[in-house]
């Protein structure tokens, strides 16, 4: 056993103190707030954005991680840790109900199935975990702890008596003699029960299926007052019984051990994410564990795509298109250009989500990908005009771009969509290139989407990546951003979309 409790999150389970419940600003702008939305849908009890707000600053936890994502590549140990989480789930919902109850023995009877619950929950999975024999870190010492836990003289003692009280309590018996509205409550001596010799009597005239006349009584945890009489009464005719059940719910009212607790709550980090890019995973996206350096700014992503957009095309039965990028020696900044409407947003977000969920330890959409761990994620997408902002949209940009270059650092990375497209060309050129200028000073990691095609070729630390179309339809896009170098026509493009003078928007003028 280890000093400190086994966790499946955090190599050092004080980390998890780290954890934040703000979501961080970049969410929004790269999608992650309606990818984390359906992640923790129908989780509420387990609190699981914050572990999805707080990247990792170690790769060593991320590899603990990895570690445990591949462990659940094991349907039959998912199955079972998802048959734990129910246990629990309904242990809880156990314990609700005592807090709502009113009658003392009520409460006590529904404690004792609470134990009992969870006494199941552990033994069960600490016979799983031994049977399957798990690798990860995470998982193995969490075996070798619940392995303790539950041949433990506490846990023994409590489940054990948890039983036999509850043996003890199905087995009382006891008669009801009721006369008008008086009810006479006394010890069941082996009287004979006349209902059944009844039936039998009438058995034999018996010709066919009867209707039932029996009445359906109401079905409802709340006893009413002479329920709750009738309790008292039977508690008074076995008093040993009934006093044990005080004293054992007395001694073990904190029968939950904190690292089960912990366990519960932290496994729904990974069966959540399972969960959610499974449909994806069916429809032949890739996922893959990324190489994670927290030294070596050399990147690359094969197949990867937008998680958040992903998902949504998936439900619509609508194809999802898959890039590629590489960042090698000296080069650190890709700048996008190409037409409208062509997909470089969504690479720009597809760069940023990359890099969050590898520095949460998740597997990211893509066939492979090594990715730097980054201190800091920055994000500056174009906003509208806001009226009550009397000092204009390039002022704005202006103060958010001075604000991420004053707080980055050279680990930071950075993704900027569709900046200075209020101003003019020339003002766009020449505020661009300072700002490229000043993220490369800095070596930072950066995506840069823009309609400014003279950024692509600021030196050998930046990289052109287009977006392209049909060559036979310059209309149609491919939703495909390539590297190569930038053709002059993104400006071109946005001028003619903006006054409907493209091709396509010309044929339809003509055709109307």
């Amino acid at each position: 056993m280890t000093d400190s409790p086994p966790s499946v999150l955090f190599t050092d389970p004080r980390d998890a103190d780290a954890i934040s419940d703000e979501q961080p600003p970049f969410f929004t702008d790269l999608n992650l707030d309606q990818v984390v939305g359906a992640l923790t849908s129908g989780r509420k009890d387990y609190d699981l954005a914050p572990v999805f707000h707080t990247p990792i600053r170690d790769t060593a936890t991320i590899r603990h991680r990895h570690e445990v994502f591949r462990d659940l590549e094991d349907p039959e140990l998912v199955r079972e840790i998802g048959a734990f989480a129910g246990r629990m789930r309904e242990m809880r919902r156990q314990l609700a109900q005592v807090d709502k109850l009113r009658h003392p023995y009520q409460r006590e009877t529904w404690f004792l199935d609470a134990v009992a619950t969870y006494g199941d929950a552990v033994g069960n999975l600490a016979d799983s975990l031994e049977r399957l024999s798990p690798a990860s870190a995470g998982l193995t010492a969490f075996r070798d702890f619940l392995t303790g836990y539950r041949t433990g003289d506490a846990f023994t003692e409590s489940t054990e008596r948890a039983r036999s009280l509850r043996t003890r309590l199905s087995e009382i018996r006891y008669n009801l003699h009721i006369t008008g509205s008086r009810i006479r409550v006394s010890a069941y001596q082996d009287q004979a029960d006349y209902g059944a010799e009844v039936i039998g009597v009438f058995e034999k005239f018996q010709q066919g299926e009867a209707k039932d006349h029996r009445v359906a009584y109401r079905s409802t945890v709340d006893m009413n007052h002479v329920e709750e009489a009738v309790l008292d009464r039977v508690a008074r005719l076995f008093p040993d019984v009934f006093a044990e059940l005080d004293t054992y719910c007395e001694r073990h009212r904190d029968h939950l051990d904190p690292t089960v607790v912990a366990f519960d709550r932290e496994i729904q980090f990974y069966l959540a994410y399972l969960e959610f890019i499974a449909p994806l995973e069916d429809a032949g996206l890739p996922f893959c564990c990324p190489r994670v350096d927290d030294a070596s700014k050399e990147e690359y992503g094969e197949g990867v795509f937008d998680l958040a957009l992903a998902a949504k095309l998936v439900e619509d039965r609508t194809p999802v298109v898959t890039n590629h990028f590489e960042l090698s020696g000296p080069e650190r900044v890709i700048v996008v250009s190409g037409p409208n409407q062509g997909g470089k947003t969504t690479f720009a977000r597809t760069f940023g989500q990359l890099h969050h969920l590898a520095a949460l330890g998740c597997p990211v959409p893509g066939r492979r990908a090594r990715l730097f761990l980054c201190d800091q994620l920055f994000t500056h997408f174009e906003r509208g005009e806001n009226l009550t902002d009397l000092s204009g949209k390039l002022h704005d940009d202006l103060i958010r771009v001075h604000d991420i270059l004053d707080r980055a650092t050279p680990s930071s990375v950075v993704v900027m969509n569709e900046v200075f497209t209020s101003t003019t060309l020339s003002d766009a050129v020449l505020l661009g290139t300072r700002v490229l200028k000043s993220v490369i000073d800095r070596d930072l990691l950066c995506v840069c989407v823009t309609f400014v095609d003279e950024l692509a070729s600021l030196g050998p630390s930046t990289v052109s990546m287009v977006s392209t179309v049909v060559p036979a339809d310059p209309a149609t896009r491919t939703y495909r951003v390539v590297r190569k170098p930038a053709d002059g026509l993104a400006h071109a493009l946005a001028i003619a979309e903006k006054y409907a003078l493209t091709y396509r928007q010309l044929k339809e003028r003509i055709a109307s």
